[in-house]
């Protein structure tokens, strides 16, 4: 899920070297947009410590930039957004289930599972290769292929407001 078409991964192959020189770890990348308007947007953080500030964010975008003019994977012009994942983070990685267990997550899966493939609810960590979620108004935990989840995201919350602003009122 960092990548999810073709062009997408050969652009995560790119850089994903040059970001961790930089020692950072790229969340996820994705190429939007039509011939005339394209926009490549990575999200990145630092592997050190999950957090992505303006110089992280402005010596990756030099970094890949340079990069990617010359492996030129990207036919015709773009525009580059390099940013943090936000508070509202995507989840591409099995291991960010775990991470981030016991906050409100929305699920979007690639199939039908009981005539649906939206869910919301509270992540209980992983069992297998298998996302735990509590999901709102069932009495059970229901578990979710990883490999089914076609994109996922934490939910704004009280909780993940609070963990923001702790670790910024630590790094001052």
């Amino acid at each position: 899920m960092r990548a999810k078409t073709a062009i997408e991964q050969t652009i995560l192959q790119v850089i994903e070297p040059v970001a961790e020189q930089l020692g950072l770890v790229i969340v996820r990348v994705r190429l939007f947009g039509r011939e005339k308007r394209k926009v490549l947007q990575i999200m990145a953080e630092r592997a050190a410590d999950h957090q992505m500030g303006i110089k992280d964010c402005t010596a990756l975008s030099r970094a890949i930039s340079a990069v990617i003019d010359v492996e030129d994977p990207i036919p015709g012009a773009y525009e580059l957004e390099v940013s943090s994942p936000g508070i509202e983070r995507p989840l591409t990685v099995i291991e960010d289930f775990e991470r981030w267990a016991g906050h409100t997550a929305k699920l979007e899966l690639d199939r039908l599972v009981e005539g649906r493939r939206r869910f919301k609810g509270v992540l209980g960590g992983l069992d297998g290769d298998n996302i735990v979620i509590d999901l709102e108004g069932e009495a059970e935990s229901a578990l979710m292929p990883f490999n089914w989840i076609s994109d996922a995201h934490l939910v704004m919350s009280d909780a993940l407001l609070k963990m923001n602003t702790d670790s910024k009122e630590t790094k001052s």
